[in-house]
């Protein structure tokens, strides 16, 4: 394959960072450019091993801001975006909707917009490429017996956070459709894996059982999610961009579906195997069951018969692998995620689980 230059947006979070690594890993000669605000969920850190190598450039900036990503595409030759840059916690944006507004909506039409114009000046190659990261939450919940999202769902979203990501991937179909801009969108499951902040559900319940601390389980924790190891999302993006047709979606899934209950305890007998010196054992003893969340999905489930059938992707790892692999890495990278807990973070968490 040529010799590709890649903007990843988002590139210091969890999903970019992860790609970032899994892209670099593939194509060492291939140029890199990360753009991330670093906002709370950005870390530095997540790049470190790249810092300093040849093809790879951070870039500390906002998605927002047209001119930077204008003087971006040109002067680095930009011919595949990779859009991971969004506000993504839906406790958060319930809280403070504003920001999830102004990033995933107004971000990516900045974007898109800068890229039309750039691709047009460079007389609409057919290679060029812009991939939309988004989420299964744009489909809204499911009931226990309603088949698996596919790619022809409508679109329900039930927080700010999920109508602001529905909101962008409209505007990425509508470059599409109205401008001929190559856009991909990919909608996929929870994540979960290395570099994930804590705030989320399964780096939460790792840290809190090391910990000692509580794990705070909304309602009666039997809401399902479909769980997609981060290094099988990376791998089928990558496929997606190499493979996929513009003006496609394809959903990405990993074929676990669990309920939020079952996991944590599966958690908690992983960590109690393979963590020393848990200040609570068994740690399941620390399972709390908390107020649920407004708003709060029911079950998501995946379909991914159509990246499997058109390009050829499924998912590798199962749930009980991806997790072994996860708590591990959390086991090995104190360093990473102590200072994460910082005071601002000890307020969020009291906000949303009120201890």
């Amino acid at each position: 394959m040529s010799n590709h230059k890649l903007l990843i947006t988002g590139g210091a979070g969890f999903i970019g960072s992860n790609f970032v690594h899994h892209w670099y890993h593939q194509y060492p000669y291939h140029r890199i450019i990360v753009l991330d605000a670093l906002t709370y969920a950005g870390n530095r850190r997540n790049l470190a091993s790249l810092e300093g190598k040849e093809n790879f450039r951070f870039v500390q900036g906002n998605i927002c801001d047209r001119p930077l990503i204008d003087n971006l595409l040109r002067e680095e030759n930009i011919d595949i975006v990779a859009h991971f840059a969004a506000e993504s916690h839906v406790d958060r944006s319930i809280l403070g909707p504003d920001a999830f507004i102004q990033t995933n909506v107004i971000g990516t039409f900045t974007l898109l917009e800068s890229f039309r114009h750039y691709w047009n000046e460079q007389n609409q190659p057919e290679n060029y490429r812009f991939l939309h990261v988004s989420t299964d939450e744009v489909y809204g919940s499911l009931n226990p017996e309603d088949p698996a999202f596919t790619e022809t769902t409508p679109y329900a979203p039930n927080s700010p956070y999920s109508a602001s990501k529905a909101g962008s991937d409209h505007l990425a179909r509508a470059y599409y459709h109205t401008y001929n801009v190559p856009t991909i969108i990919t909608n996929c499951s929870n994540n979960y894996g290395p570099y994930h902040f804590p705030e989320k559900l399964i780096p939460l319940m790792c840290i809190n059982i090391l910990l000692g601390k509580p794990l705070p389980v909304y309602g009666d924790g039997q809401n399902v999610r479909d769980w997609l190891y981060v290094g099988d999302h990376c791998s089928a993006l990558q496929t997606v961009i190499q493979k996929g047709n513009p003006g496609e979606t394809y959903n990405i899934g990993g074929n676990n579906e669990v309920k939020n209950l079952d996991l944590v305890t599966l958690l908690c007998d992983l960590m109690d195997e393979l963590a020393p010196n848990l200040p609570v054992k068994p740690s399941k003893q620390l399972i709390t069951f908390v107020k649920d969340r407004p708003g709060h999905d029911r079950r998501y489930a995946i379909d991914a018969t159509k990246i499997k059938t058109e390009l050829g992707w499924t998912p590798q790892e199962t749930v009980e692998g991806g997790l072994r692999k996860t708590i591990e890495w959390y086991l090995n990278h104190q360093d990473w995620w102590q200072p994460l807990l910082s005071q601002d973070y000890q307020d969020y968490y009291r906000k949303v689980y009120g201890n």
